[in-house]
């Protein structure tokens, strides 16, 4: 049972990450299998995804639940379909994520626009990458119109901005990141 239900209309951080902070995704087709099933599920649960980013141990959405339980649902199904499927091909046993799924309610604009340039730098502050551009499983290379991925809704971060060009200076602004870390996890346990 969450702490506090879900709210039509209203955007959520939604994260989690592999037990005991191992990794939940080992190869490329793993994320591509994780998207497709994401994409799927956004489609049953009228569930909108406005940014995402996926890391070798866990990952963050962007979520605005569009239909009561919608964010829920897509979850439960989303987690349980990924563990079995990781767990069938690896012949492994036991939870792959640590628990359900976490998430936080987005209550201001400026939290918004701040959480998406988190979730888009990802990459680049754990040091996989130079440029959040060069991460193939994130949402950001759609935001900057190198992709055009048919999963997110861009339209109301971008909105925030004259121009594309905005974001990506906005997002490579990256310092002021650790400004808003402490709005963007609520317990320490998801931050490694």
């Amino acid at each position: 049972m969450r702490k506090s239900p879900f709210e039509s209309s209203r955007f959520y951080h939604v994260f989690n990450r592999g037990n005991e902070k191992k990794n939940i995704f080992f190869e490329r087709e793993n994320y591509l299998f994780f998207l497709r099933r994401l994409k799927a599920g956004v489609e049953k649960s009228h569930v909108s995804v406005l940014a995402y980013c996926l890391m070798p141990n866990h990952f963050h959405l962007l979520l605005q639940e569009t239909l009561a339980g919608g964010i829920t649902n897509l979850m439960l199904a989303l987690q349980t379909s990924y563990a079995k499927a990781i767990n069938k091909r690896y012949q492994r046993f036991g939870h792959l994520f640590q628990g359900t799924f976490k998430n936080i309610l987005i209550d201001r604009n400026e939290y918004l626009v701040h959480l998406s340039r988190y979730i888009h730098i990802n990459p680049v502050l754990a040091g996989m990458v130079r440029a959040p551009e060069d991460w193939e499983f994130s949402n950001y290379q759609d935001y900057v119109g190198l992709r055009n991925g048919k999963l997110p809704q861009i339209e109301i971060i971008l909105a925030q901005f004259k121009e594309r060009h905005d974001y990506r200076e906005f997002v490579m602004d990256f310092k002021q990141v650790e400004n808003i870390k402490k709005y963007v996890f609520d317990d320490e346990e998801i931050k490694s």
